[in-house]
């Protein structure tokens, strides 16, 4: 039986390639975190993520071009005493987001500036880290 408690996403890491990922922030909410959403029954993640980013930010991911980059858990931003399990992939896009549904805010940033603003876990926990290290290697 699945826990109640656990929210499964799949994440995106989209990088521009030029030192930046994009971050987003829902409607009536202070996080900042990455792009992409719940996982349906049945579903695979990569298909979950693809769904997710062109419904909420109107792109359109080639899923051949989608890295798994591996599966992290961290305190759920917005819904409390929740925990989101993801599956965390990276893509690389320089398309500008167009954000649409529950997405207010969609922003491209350095790695300075997202450690100056109110990340969910997920981000501040697990994805700056590797994104530091994507853009420390590249």
């Amino acid at each position: 039986m699945a826990d109640p408690d656990m929210i499964r996403i799949a994440a995106a890491l989209i990088e521009d390639g030029n030192g930046r990922m994009l971050l987003v922030r829902k409607a009536g909410t202070r996080w900042f975190m990455q792009a992409g959403g719940k996982i349906e029954t049945g579903e695979q993640p990569v298909d979950a993520l693809c769904r997710e980013l062109h419904e909420e930010l109107d792109l359109v991911v080639d899923r051949a071009a989608v890295a798994f980059l591996g599966h992290f858990a961290a305190p759920a931003a917005n819904e409390a005493g929740r925990m989101v399990h993801a599956e965390l992939f990276h893509v690389r896009s320089t398309d500008d987001p167009a954000p649409r549904l529950e997405i207010e805010e969609a922003l491209w940033v350095d790695r300075a500036a997202a450690e100056t603003m109110p990340l969910a876990p997920l981000t501040r926990d697990h994805v700056l880290p590797i994104f530091a290290r994507l853009t420390t290697s590249a």
